[in-house]
C-alpha cells in the first residue's frame, strides 16, 4: 500500500461544543453499549474456563491470549491506521467482533463449544480490539476540538468506567437468572455481540473524517512507518518515562481481578452476585475519579497526580490482601478505579497534544506496546502463580511490586513535573 502524507492545508477543526457534536456524540453512544458488553463478557470469561476446565492457570492463559495482539501487532497496527481510512477499520472491527462473539453462543447450543474455539475468539477479539482502539483514539483530535480533546477523553473514562460498573453486575445477574454457569455466560457472550452491533450503526451514521485529508507521496515501508513512530516516542524524555511507568503498573495489576475472583469465590465464598458486586466496584471509583479528575488536571501537576496514583494503588493492594470480608474488597476494588481516569487523563492528553495527526496512531501504538503488551505476560504469569502462591499471598506480592515502583518513580523527574 502506498505511503500517505498530509496537504499542507489543514481542514478546519470541529468547533461545536461536545454537547452539540453530532459526530461525538454518536462515536461515544456506541462506545457505551459496547463496552458495557465487553465488561458482561470479560467477567463471564474466568467463571467460564473455570467451569469448563477447573484450571486457575486456564483462565489465566485465556485472558492472556485476548491481551498477546497487544504484544504482537501494535506496532504495524499503529502504522496500518495512519495509512488507512480510521473509520472504516473500525467498523471492520466492530463487525468481526459482533460474528465472534455470537459464534460462542452458538457453538455451546449445538453442542460443538471446545475450548480451543475460544481460544481463537479470544485471540481474534484482542486483534480487533487493537486495530479499533488506535484508531479510535487517533481519531479523536479529529472528531472534536483541540480544546475538548481532555474533556472527551475524560467522557471516554468515564463510559469505561460505568461499563466496568454496569457490565460485572449485570454478568452476574444473567449467570444468576440461567441457574447455572455454562448457560449464563453464554447469555453474556450473546449480550456483548449485539453491543457491537449498536456500535456499528452508530458509526455508521457519523459524516466527519476521522484523518487529515491525504495525498500519496514516495511509499515508505512499514518497518520503516513503524521506527518513525518508535523514535518518536523515544525522543521525547517524559513521554518515554510515562511509557515504562505504565508498562510496569500494568504489569503488576494484570493479576489482581483474577486473585480476587478466587479469593472471593474459594477463600470468602461469596455468591457470584456479591462478586460481581465486588469487581463492579472498579467501575464506581472509575466514575468518582472522572468526575475529580479534571479538577486535579487543573491543580495539580502531572507528577503529583501520576505519583499519587501509584501510592493509592500500593494501599489498595494492601487492603485486598488482607480483605476478610466484601466490604473491604469493594473499597479496594473502587479506591483501584477512581485512580485510573486521574493518572490516565494526564498521559494520554500529553501525548496526544504531542504527536502530529500523521504520526498519531505510530505513536499511540508504540505506546500501547508496551503498556498494553505487557498485561498478557502478567495475567499468564499471575495465573501460573495462583497454585503454588494462592491468591492472597499473591495480592501481597503485587503489593509489594507497586510499592517498589512507587519508591522509584519518586526519584524520577516526576517530581517537578
Amino acid at each position: 500500500m502506498d505511503q500517505i502524507d498530509t496537504l499542507p492545508a489543514r481542514p478546519p477543526q470541529p468547533t461545536a461544543s461536545l454537547w452539540r457534536n453530532r459526530a461525538f456524540l454518536l462515536l461515544w453512544s456506541g462506545q457505551i453499549v459496547s463496552e458495557t458488553g465487553s465488561q458482561v463478557s470479560l467477567f463471564a470469561l474466568p467463571l467460564l474456563v473455570l467451569a469448563f476446565t477447573n484450571s486457575p492457570a486456564q483462565a489465566g492463559f485465556l485472558s492472556a491470549v485476548q491481551l498477546l495482539p497487544y504484544l504482537l501487532f501494535s506496532l504495524p497496527a499503529g502504522a496500518l491506521v495512519d495509512r488507512w481510512n480510521r473509520k472504516l477499520v473500525m467498523l471492520a472491527c466492530d463487525t468481526l467482533r459482533w460474528l465472534l462473539l455470537a459464534s460462542v453462543p452458538v457453538a455451546f447450543y449445538l453442542g460443538h463449544l471446545t475450548l480451543p474455539q475460544l481460544y481463537v475468539v479470544a485471540f481474534l477479539e484482542g486483534t480487533a480490539n487493537v486495530l479499533f482502539g488506535i484508531a479510535q483514539l487517533s481519531a479523536l483530535p479529529r472528531v472534536v476540538a483541540p480544546k475538548d480533546v481532555p474533556s472527551a477523553y475524560m467522557l471516554s473514562e468515564i463510559t469505561q468506567s460505568t461499563a466496568t460498573l454496569v457490565g460485572p453486575s449485570l454478568g452476574g445477574l444473567l449467570i444468576q437468572f440461567a441457574g447455572a454457569t455454562l448457560p449464563g455466560t453464554m447469555l453474556t457472550y450473546m449480550a456483548d455481540s449485539l453491543s457491537y452491533l449498536v456500535s456499528v450503526l452508530s458509526l455508521g451514521g457519523i459524516r466527519v473524517p476521522f484523518q487529515q485529508q491525504r495525498v500519496v507521496t514516495q511509499p515508505q515501508s512499514l518497518v520503516q512507518d513503524v521506527l518513525e513512530g518508535l523514535r518518536f516516542l523515544w525522543r521525547q524524555p517524559l513521554l518515554r518515562l510515562m511509557a515504562l511507568l505504565t508498562t510496569l503498573i500494568n504489569f503488576m495489576q494484570a493479576g489482581i481481578t483474577l486473585a480476587v475472583i478466587l479469593l472471593a469465590r474459594d477463600t470468602l465464598h461469596l455468591d457470584t452476585l456479591t462478586l460481581g458486586i465486588v469487581i463492579s466496584a472498579n467501575g464506581i471509583g472509575g466514575l468518582l475519579g472522572g468526575a475529580i479528575a479534571p479538577w486535579l488536571q487543573r491543580h495539580l501537576g502531572m507528577g503529583p497526580i501520576m505519583l499519587g496514583s501509584l501510592l493509592g494503588w500500593t494501599l489498595a493492594s494492601v487492603l485486598l490482601a488482607l480483605s476478610s470480608g466484601p466490604w473491604m474488597l469493594i473499597l479496594a476494588m473502587g479506591l483501584i478505579g477512581l485512580l485510573w481516569p486521574c493518572y490516565a487523563v494526564v498521559v494520554v492528553s500529553y501525548r496526544l497534544s504531542l504527536a502530529p495527526d500523521e504520526l498519531l496512531g505510530r505513536v499511540n501504538s508504540s505506546f500501547r506496546l508496551l503498556t498494553f503488551g505487557i498485561e498478557p505476560v502478567g495475567k499468564a504469569l499471575w495465573g501460573l502463580l495462583l497454585l503454588p502462591l494462592g491468591a492472597r499471598q499473591e495480592l501481597v506480592w503485587i503489593a509489594l511490586g507497586l510499592g517498589l515502583i512507587t519508591l522509584l518513580a519518586s526519584f524520577t523527574p516526576l517530581r517537578r513535573a
